[in-house]
């Protein structure tokens, strides 16, 4: 199962969307998980604007709840993070944890462009976080991991986007098809519309090791 998933435009940015379905009771529970955790760290902040702990709880959990989300509502709340995030770091600079979300964050929002000169700034902007992140806690290996994957960024958003553009011809072709067998009825339009749209997964960068895994960090550093 994908992690992270939006529906692109090949040629432009994210196509908008309905919101994301809730496929199992599973996921409604850590949708309801992150959103209380949202609203919680914002309280918090509210409390003291001076909290970068609870601006980067905020950060990773409107990028943990992204998950739920497609087209122009992810983004927005990738770059909500983002913004929380960077909030964070310049409260502390040296705080490693926000570090390493901002880099995810930014390397999410690498993989949302079709162009590479505008991703790869993204992922130079992430690798760049990762590595201060590694700087302050050089034995974290979640770092390591992190920052080994986003040198390979390019290569595999290239890579990506070979096959999109193959899905996407494979899509169009099939919506042309079952448009040409509708034509008798006087079905097809909008709907058909729909089947050139394809799914853009980005599996594991937000969380680089699974959903909930950035919340065990967040739940360490808070009790240091």
């Amino acid at each position: 199962r994908h992690l992270y998933a939006v529906v692109f435009d090949c040629h432009t940015h994210v196509k908008p969307i309905k919101p994301c379905k809730m496929g199992s009771r599973e996921e409604m529970e850590k949708l309801l998980f992150f959103e209380t955790a949202r609203e919680a760290a914002e309280a918090d902040f509210k409390k003291n604007p001076k909290d970068a702990q609870a601006l980067t709880r905020w950060g990773g959990a409107l990028l943990e709840l992204a998950h739920f989300r497609q087209g122009t509502d992810a983004v927005e709340l990738i770059e909500q993070a983002v913004s929380k995030l960077q909030q964070a770091i310049t409260l502390n600079p040296k705080k490693h944890d926000a570090l390493w979300c901002l880099g995810n964050a930014l390397t999410s929002q690498g993989f949302l462009y079709a162009d590479s000169t505008r991703a790869n700034d993204f992922f130079d902007k992430a690798r760049d976080c990762f590595q201060r992140a590694l700087d302050e806690e050089p034995r974290n290996e979640t770092y390591k991991k992190a920052l080994e994957m986003t040198h390979k960024a390019p290569y595999l958003h290239q890579e990506l986007q070979k096959q999109l553009q193959v899905q996407q011809q494979q899509q169009q072709a099939q919506a042309h098809m079952q448009k040409m067998a509708q034509q008798g009825d006087g079905e097809g339009g909008s709907q058909q519309d729909e089947g050139v749209e394809f799914w853009y997964d980005v599996a594991g960068w937000v969380a680089l090791f699974g959903l909930g895994t950035m919340w065990v960090m967040l739940s360490r550093a808070s009790q240091k």
